[in-house]
This record gives structure tokens, C-alpha cells and sequence, in this order.
């Protein structure tokens, strides 16, 4: 674990370094010359690098050096004895949401009836996926900066991505169960799928409303992520998922699909307009009450309410509830509330800032990016512990550049020079490239060694049970 940490913060001082290396130091006006620095030299030198120590080539190479040889893959990977509860894994959940018991699931029912059984479930939730990305690529193309008014068309595209989204989210568990290919790894693909979504979907949402790099902007774009971490960590603890009579799966996303069709019909000003306006003709006296308040006013105060009273008091609850049940102390579950909390303050404390340029010059969406992959290892990482029974992570490297972007962000609080937009601009970028890399790459040993051990395929169905669920849908 030391050596670890060690490699982890070598690869951040790297990342530091593409700001350092310009930073103009008090009297002096020149740049520090990477070439001169010991420290990065000796590091990149010490892992095998030959070439010359451009910030280019630093910035590929920051992330090399926190995963830089083969056999500390092995070691971040999992053991066969935390993969061995995998060979016990059995799904379960509690789904008390009317909407997806009267309304959605039989529309689920049938929907998984079209696809091929040659499709394999893993596929069904990644297909499901594109839909947001595919609008993810539209929205930085036609509304970069999430105000518009963007085409009427753009926002019926969010609206129908994100309704296929849940779909897709929904009948990949039904998929599996009608190819016979029901294992940890889809329930591990399913929510690391569903966590990069969090960020994602609700940037669309953003859009659909034209809020922008405004604070409501932020707190849209990254608040789902709360519910879902609560979710996740009730989940490690109780093996069970639970979701109530409102839950954000159903009843947010269609929510969210409703805001988005609203904005493509009446246009995103609508949100901006006086309530007193738009229902003055239905409540005669909502205009001396509500007077000039909009929808987008309130907008922060409605979705801390349903987080509220619809979710995480009840996660609490349920897991106290568990450790109760097992016997087990209760106070040391809230310390696992640390990697959020670090993720949350330092989203605030670098968005926020005054000294930084993150909003002031509109990168939300590239800041939005990198969040997805950083939480999504993030919670990925509960989800593998729960499927194999082992400690909860309590930290992920990919929060140390975070912690280190609030660092810069408010240089001025600590007596220091402010940073430039530039190299502010530059670390995300660096940041970006670093969370995706890192990302991937882990989501790759750990696929590839579930699949080694249980002897599965992620993305096909083996021709055995192929032939055999054929069979089954002939007799029934």
C-alpha cells in the first residue's frame, strides 16, 4: 500500500508539474526549465523513459508513472480469494416505486422481448450508455456552453437518450436472466455504468434548462452523484439495493426526460420566467405570493428536499438498521463517508472559488468529464468490495488531483499568486486525461479477471447457452 502511494503521488507531482514548470516565481520572471528539475527527471527516468521532457510528453506520461510496470497491475488487481464470493453471487433487490411496477414494467417486459438473445446483457447496458454519450458529443457541438437556446431538436434527443438510457438500464438484468449469463459482473458493469451516468445525464439536464456556469449549473450537473454514492454504500452493507416509492432510477430520470421535452417544445427561457406568470390564470392570487420567483429559484430547494425525504435518511437508516442486525459497532460506518466528503468540499471549494477561472470562462463540461470518471472508480470500487465481501475503499488516487485543482484554485487564501487561466485550463486537461486513463485501465483488470475466474465472456454470449435459450423461447 506505501509503495502505492508512493508511485500515486510521483504521477500527481508529475500532473503538478505542467503548472509548476510556468509558475512564475517571486522575483523571477523566467519559467523554471522542466529540464532542470531533478525530481520529474529522475522519476520519468526511473520507469524506463527515453524521451525528451516536453509537457506534452508529460502529460501522457503523468499518469504512467502511478501504474508504470506489469506486476503492479497483479497487485491492484483482485485476489482470487476476494473473487472466490463471486461464485456465490446472487442479485438482490427491493424496487417499491409504483411508476416501475404498474407503468414501466410491463413496457420493460416487452422491450426485452425484441432483442437477440445472441446479445449479451453487458452489451444491452453499454448500448444503453451510448445514448448519453451520443448526446453528451451533441450538446458540446450545438450548446457548449449549457445556456443556449440550442435547436428544438437537441433537447427531444436528450429527452429520448436518457429515456432509452433506463430502459437499456432495466432489461439488461432480464437479458441475462433470458441468456442464462446472470453474474457479479453485471451487476458491477450495470452500477459503474449507471455512476459515469450521474454526471453525464445530469449535464444534459443542465443544458435542457440553459443553467449554465451558474451555481445551479454545478449543483445539477454534479448533486445526483450524492444519492448514489448513499445508495452504493447501503448497498455494501445491507448486499441488498434498495429503492423506494420515489427513486431517482424512475422517477428522476423521467423527470428529468419531462424538463428536457418542456424545453424543446416552450424553449429553456421558460425556467427563467415568474410562477406567478405561468399559473397566474390557473391561482389568482399566486402573483401576490410568489411574486417575481422562477423556476429555476427554487430549482436547488426541490432537489435537496427529494434527496432528503425520498433517500438518504433511509440509507442511513437501513444500514444502521444491517450493523444492528450483525451485531457490529455503527459509529465506523460514517468514516466511510470520507471519500465523498473530500469529493464534494473540493468540488465546491474549486468551482466556487473567486480566484478561479473554471466558470468564470465556462469549462464545466470538461470539468463535468472528468468527475464522471472520478466518480465512477469511485463508487465502482464499493460495488467490487460489496461483490467480493472485502474492505471498504476509503480513498481513490483519482481524488488527489482534485484535492490538488481546490489547492490552486484558491492560491490567493494561502499568500500565493493566483494562477493563470491558462495553466489552471492546462491542469484540467491534464486531469481529464489522467482520471480517463486511470479509469480505464483499472476497469479493464478488474473485467478481465472476473472473467478469467468464473470462465465467462463480458460482451457475448457463449454458443452453449445461446442454443439454450433459443431452445427455451421455441417451447415456450
Amino acid at each position: 500500500a506505501c509503495l502505492l502511494l508512493s508511485d500515486a503521488l510521483q504521477g500527481f507531482s508529475c500532473l503538478l508539474s505542467l503548472v509548476c514548470i510556468h509558475w512564475p516565481l517571486p522575483g523571477r520572471n523566467s519559467p523554471f526549465p522542466l529540464n532542470f528539475d531533478p525530481t520529474i527527471s529522475t522519476a520519468l527516468q526511473h520507469h524506463g523513459s527515453q524521451y525528451k521532457y516536453t509537457p506534452p510528453f508529460l502529460l501522457t506520461n503523468a499518469y504512467m508513472l502511478t501504474v508504470p510496470v506489469e506486476e503492479k497491475a497483479a497487485a491492484e488487481c483482485i485476489s482470487d480469494d476476494a473473487l472466490i464470493h463471486l461464485r456465490s453471487y446472487k442479485y438482490s433487490s427491493v424496487d417499491l416505486s409504483p411508476v416501475s411496477k404498474y407503468i414501466l414494467g410491463p413496457w420493460w417486459n416487452a422491450f426485452v422481448k425484441i432483442l437477440p438473445l445472441w446479445l449479451a446483457p453487458n452489451m444491452v447496458t453499454l448500448l444503453g450508455f451510448c445514448f448519453v454519450l451520443a448526446n453528451v458529443g451533441l450538446l458540446v457541438i450545438f450548446m457548449p456552453d449549457l445556456v443556449g437556446p440550442g435547436p428544438g431538436w437537441l433537447y427531444f434527443s436528450f429527452a429520448f437518450g436518457l429515456f432509452m438510457y433506463q430502459t437499456m438500464d432495466n432489461v439488461d438484468g432480464k437479458q441475462a436472466r433470458r441468456t442464462g449469463t446472470s453474474s457479479g459482473l453485471g451487476e458491477l458493469f450495470d452500477h459503474g455504468i449507471d455512476s459515469l451516468n450521474c454526471t453525464l445525464g445530469s449535464l444534459l439536464e443542465t443544458a435542457a434548462m440553459g443553467l449554465g456556469p451558474s451555481p445551479a449549473g454545478v449543483f445539477t450537473a454534479l448533486c445526483p452523484c450524492l444519492p448514489m454514492f448513499f445508495s452504493t454504500w447501503e448497498t455494501y452493507h445491507t448486499h441488498t439495493l434498495y429503492l423506494g416509492f420515489i427513486n431517482g432510477p424512475t422517477e428522476g430520470l423521467l423527470l428529468a426526460c419531462f424538463f428536457m421535452i418542456v424545453s424543446g417544445i416552450c424553449g429553456p427561457d421558460l425556467w427563467t420566467q415568474p410562477l406567478a406568470i405561468l399559473i397566474g390564470d390557473y391561482f389568482p392570487g399566486a402573483v401576490d405570493i410568489l411574486g417575481e420567483t422562477t423556476f429555476r429559484d427554487i430549482w436547488i430547494g426541490l432537489i435537496v428536499s427529494s434527496m432528503v425525504f425520498t433517500q438518504i435518511p433511509f440509507c442511513v437508516y437501513n444500514v444502521v438498521r444491517a450493523r444492528r442486525k450483525q451485531n457490529l459497532p455503527i459509529a465506523p460506518v460514517f468514516l466511510e463517508w470520507t471519500p465523498m466528503a473530500v469529493y464534494t468540499v473540493s468540488i465546491g471549494c474549486w468551482t466556487f472559488s473567486p480566484h478561479s477561472t473554471l466558470m468564470a470562462e465556462n469549462h464545466l463540461v470538461l470539468f463535468c468529464l472528468t468527475m464522471s470518471f472520478v466518480f465512477g472508480r469511485m463508487t465502482t470500487k464499493m460495488i467490487l468490495a460489496h461483490l467480493t465481501r472485502q474492505p471498504f475503499p476509503y480513498w481513490t488516487v483519482m481524488l488527489t488531483p482534485l484535492v490538488g485543482g481546490a489547492v490552486i484554485g484558491n492560491l490567493p487564501v494561502f499568500g500565493l499568486p493566483k494562477i493563470s487561466p491558462g495553466l489552471e485550463l492546462l491542469y484540467l486537461w491534464a486531469y481529464f486525461v489522467f482520471a480517463g486513463i486511470a479509469y480505464f485501465r483499472w476497469a479493464y483488470l478488474v473485467i478481465t479477471s472476473i472473467c478469467e475466474f468464473l470462465e465467462i465472456n463480458a460482451f457475448t454470449v457463449p454458443k452453449d447457452k445461446y442454443e439454450a435459450a433459443v431452445k427455451a423461447q421455441k417451447q415456450y
